[in-house]
């Protein structure tokens, strides 16, 4: 499986490797927040697996894309969500800027939703437990996760963290198309009919604006360790 799916690594100072009981840590977030990069440092700490479930759901919109469909049509989602490989996940056409949009648009479906539901349930079910990231981790896939965060930062960052990625990829696009492009979808992730993207109110807020990925892991560690009752 494709490492933005399932990242099970782990660092030489973390805690041995948690097998029993199950623990699943839930990371919410809008866009470019830092959730995924900070879920895979939690992975790598705890030694849990981690489940980027955006990256499923680009995976459905790239399929509709590429079938030559519109992401706006129920139909040819809904399809392309069933026919998904988790497997198969191409990371690198994933990331692309069109993928994204087309992305936000299906995860707004009813129909894709649900059929995408139990295939994230089923991995937080896995022995040991999980990290999954998403916008609806602690509010529908597992809200009886163990640690809760919601991960954001202010837009302007958000917006040149995004512009760096797609620049980084080669990719031709204003700062000021970023932004619009990352408010008009958070617009739509919050005000959905199902599963809107909002803080849990049992999950820890984390402000990532201005920190290093060091110190933001090091913030997330913390308020996990202390939900966990650990020193």
């Amino acid at each position: 499986m494709d490492a933005c799916v399932l990242d099970a690594h782990r660092m030489t100072s973390a805690p041995p490797p948690r097998k029993s009981p199950r623990m699943i840590i839930a990371v919410d977030g809008p866009t470019a927040s830092g959730k995924g990069t900070l879920s895979r440092r939690i992975g790598a700490r705890y030694g849990l697996a981690v489940l980027d479930t955006g990256a499923i759901y680009r995976a459905v919109g790239l399929a509709v894309l590429d079938a030559g469909a519109d992401p706006s049509d129920d139909a040819a989602a809904a399809a392309a969500a069933a026919a998904l490989d988790l497997a198969a996940i191409d990371d690198v056409r994933i990331r692309a800027d069109r993928v994204g949009q087309a992305a936000s648009i299906v995860a707004a479906k009813p129909a894709v939703r649900a059929r995408l539901l139990e295939a994230q349930r089923a991995f937080a079910r896995r022995p040991g437990g999980a990290v999954l990231d998403g916008r609806d981790i602690a509010t529908v896939v597992c809200p009886d996760a163990d640690v809760k965060l919601f991960v954001t930062a202010a837009l302007a960052e958000r917006a040149a963290r995004r512009h760096a990625e797609l620049a980084g990829r080669g990719e031709s696009v204003t700062l000021a198309d970023v932004a619009a492009q990352i408010e008009a979808r958070d617009a739509r992730d919050a005000n959905r009919p199902v599963a809107p993207l909002r803080q849990a109110p049992d999950a820890h807020l984390l402000d990532t604006t201005g920190l290093p990925i060091e110190e933001a892991a090091a913030r997330a560690f913390a308020i996990i360790d202390a939900v966990l009752g650990r020193p």
